[in-house]
């Protein structure tokens, strides 16, 4: 069944909905939770190699589709319908960008759309049960496939969000480091330039201070 379900920009990773809970197991959903704002997290950071993706995580799945900017993210049971779950996501995407489609760009603060969540538990009870007409339907529907939705593992996508920082942030100080390296070398050329045509201009301005004062006396 569905344990948890969040919206978020991926621009800024800011949360936009979630599906509240009842309070029952907080310490897990808590721990969950930070797991689903670390990957958006890393999703804004253009740290993702798909638009649907699923992604292992203890004894669930995260699902998530990213569209118009948004990503729209379920946790899941292992044993829950990889198919069902997709479809869980497609119908929260369109109610959410029909109803507050125009405004996503310009949210301001975490949350902004919490009223969402009215939708989000409306739908989730339509997907509670897999042995419904209804979804029974949804699984055998075969023009919605899921089968070539890319799986991983949560440590391994994280990682890779904090190898990339430490490329990238290896990639800045080096490109630091190069400009210093730049300017104490041009620095040294200049030194070097100093020290080589000095004594030649000071010879030439002594003699033509002398040639100046023969002048003058003759």
């Amino acid at each position: 069944m569905v344990k948890l379900t969040m919206i978020a920009r991926v621009t800024d990773g800011l949360p936009l909905a979630e599906g509240l809970d009842d309070g029952r197991d907080q310490k897990d959903a808590d721990f969950y939770k930070q797991q689903a704002k670390l990957l958006f997290k890393n999703l804004s950071k253009g740290h993702y190699e798909a638009s649907r993706m699923s992604i292992e995580t203890g004894p669930y799945f995260f699902h998530y589709i990213i569209e118009g900017r948004v990503c729209y993210l379920t946790m899941c049971d292992r044993s829950y319908p990889k198919k069902l779950a997709f479809q869980y996501l497609e119908d929260l995407k369109n109610e959410f960008e029909r109803v507050n489609g125009s405004q996503i760009e310009t949210a301001a603060r975490p949350y902004a759309f919490i009223k969402f969540d009215t939708f989000i538990q409306k739908t989730k009870k339509l997907y509670l049960d897999t042995r419904t007409q209804r979804n029974m339907a949804k699984l055998n529907d075969e023009l919605y496939e899921v089968h070539q939705i890319m799986t991983r593992n949560v440590q391994e996508v994280l990682g890779v969000g904090e190898k990339l920082d430490q490329v990238s942030e290896l990639s800045s100080r080096l490109t630091s480091e190069s400009r210093i390296y730049a300017d104490k070398a041009k620095d040294l050329n200049r030194q070097a330039l100093i020290r080589k045509w000095a004594p030649v201009a000071i010879v030439l301005g002594v003699v033509m201070l002398l040639f100046w004062v023969r002048k003058k006396i003759w």
